[in-house]
């Protein structure tokens, strides 16, 4: 005997097109064009701080850095997505995400600047700091998800993983643990074409990544990961219904820049497919839809940039000024000081050599 058990499909979503055309059937509950706006925002401040810190790091002012251009939609969508109670752990690209849910601009800069102070996250942005190991946040993920749902906080976690991530083991680790135990974890699979060098083609014969969350019996959907409103779908959905288990979400954007300042992406890419995106800018489909109603135009738009130059400016001022501690190099690697460990924070402090 020989009988079908099991089939599924996978949806793709995509709520606002590349021309600035909403698709109002889809168009989330509560979301006006002021809400609209306040995206459009949010990703403009994002992508300027990008550039920003890229520039520091071109500067020696601040330390191996990865940019997000072209991936902001994906980013702000999902952070003005989450609640209060919500909670997030990012890689080492949610640079958007940590802005919209509020960390400060000075503690920003620290953590790029190379400081230990800018990994303590406030209890406000409900976030653990930038984790850079490929996946090794994700059973970090799932294990914060599974106490939100012991404790009834009634929040869910929100975390994020590159298309190369999707290859490694504790990205099927952390999504069985979450399906089997239903914790309210949403995995966002920010799927930007290439995993350094790797290309999205060589990585698996999957013909989508947002299926391989079906072998843990997990939903998943593949949305446009540069169309904000689409990507703020997706995340609110699942955030609504994380008590009854994990939710995958496969963002298909593109990482427009290098994989980080240590990357030259021409050597394994070329222009065209470079340019091929271009047209699909997360940020340009929504100015063409905020100024064909009206709603924005040049004056608009210089008055925004200089004051988030401004805002941005300041920061950096802040954290330059900053005197680094070099206990907080020690402090908050165990429950107490080893010895051995005290020994080496007393020689440093002794030392003064970060005079």
């Amino acid at each position: 005997m020989l009988k079908d058990v099991f089939e599924t499909s996978i949806s793709y979503m995509q709520v606002m097109d590349e021309q600035g055309n909403i698709d109002q059937q889809l168009l989330p509950s509560g979301v006006d064009d002021s809400k609209i706006t306040e995206m459009y925002k949010w990703m403009s401040f994002a992508r300027a701080l990008d550039a920003k810190v890229l520039s520091l790091q071109r500067q020696g002012r601040a330390v191996t850095y990865a940019p997000l251009v072209g991936e902001e939609a994906t980013q702000i969508g999902s952070g003005m997505a989450m609640g209060p109670n919500d909670f997030f752990v990012p890689n080492f690209r949610q640079h958007g995400v940590f802005l919209v849910r509020g960390l400060p601009l000075d503690a920003f800069f620290l953590y790029w600047k190379g400081y230990e102070e800018g990994n303590a996250i406030g209890k406000g942005v409900n976030a653990v700091p930038y984790i850079v190991p490929v996946s090794t946040q994700l059973p970090h993920a799932a294990g914060i998800a599974f106490a939100q749902k012991y404790r009834k906080t009634g929040g869910a976690v929100v975390t994020y993983v590159g298309d190369g991530g999707t290859s490694e083991g504790n990205f099927y680790e952390a999504m069985n643990f979450a399906g089997a135990l239903k914790a309210p974890m949403v995995l966002i699979i920010e799927n930007n074409g290439w995993a350094i060098s790797e290309p999205r083609s060589e990585q698996t014969m999957a013909k989508t990544l947002a299926q391989k969350a079906v072998a843990a019996g997990i939903p998943s959907i593949q949305v446009d990961g540069n169309d904000v409103l689409a990507v703020y779908k997706a995340t609110k959905d699942a955030i609504a219904k994380s008590a009854e288990g994990p939710t995958v979400i496969e963002c298909l954007t593109y990482r427009m820049s290098m994989h980080t300042t240590a990357d030259d992406p021409t050597k394994y890419r070329n222009d065209a497919e470079v340019d091929a995106w271009k047209p699909r800018d997360p940020i340009l489909r929504v100015r063409g839809y905020l100024s064909k109603k009206g709603l924005w135009d040049d004056s608009r738009e210089a008055a925004m940039a200089a004051e988030q130059l401004k805002q941005i400016d300041a920061a950096v001022e802040k954290a330059e000024s900053f005197k680094a501690d070099p206990r907080s190099m020690f402090q908050h690697l165990y429950s107490y000081i080893p010895d051995t460990l005290k020994e080496e924070m007393d020689a440093a402090i002794a030392a003064n050599f970060w005079q």
